[in-house]
């Protein structure tokens, strides 16, 4: 098998060289996945405490469908992650928050729980915003402030 041959047969499975988004859209997808990552992990504080919960501890508590659809909207973080250029290492220290949320999430009592301290998507938005330079967006009197 010549060299030409090998990278033309495994040329699908290598990422574009090209850029997947303009800068508009990597804007875009930013603000969205911040979105996405403060739904599932801080959208809602118990009241009287600094707790935060989102749909993620919310979704737990439906047997079985829950923590497949809380796992599938992490995947979707990070398959997005992955369109704006994070490197492969980075993408698994991604996907290993992911999977450990996932595995304790599994259990019954403890996962509910663990949900409401463990918040993957907020991890990963940290490790994202490691890669793209960004600090994480600021809390100014409970409202959010938009970042440059």
């Amino acid at each position: 098998m010549t060299e030409a041959s090998f990278s033309s047969r495994y040329a699908r499975y290598s990422r574009p060289k090209a850029p997947l988004y303009t800068a508009a859209e990597r804007y875009e997808a930013h603000e969205r996945l911040e979105w996405l990552a403060w739904a599932m992990d801080n959208a809602v504080r118990v009241p009287g405490t600094n707790i935060r919960l989102g749909a993620d501890a919310l979704l737990g508590l439906v047997p079985g469908v829950g923590n497949i659809v809380t796992t599938a909207v992490s995947g979707y973080l990070i398959r997005e992650a992955w369109r704006l250029g994070v490197p492969r290492r980075t993408i698994a220290r991604m996907v290993g928050n992911v999977a450990l949320d996932s595995v304790v999430s599994a259990v019954p009592v403890v996962g509910n729980v663990a949900d409401v301290f463990w918040k993957a998507n907020r991890k990963n938005m940290e490790i994202l915003n490691q890669h793209l330079g960004r600090s994480s967006p600021s809390v100014i009197d409970g409202e959010w402030r938009r970042m440059p």
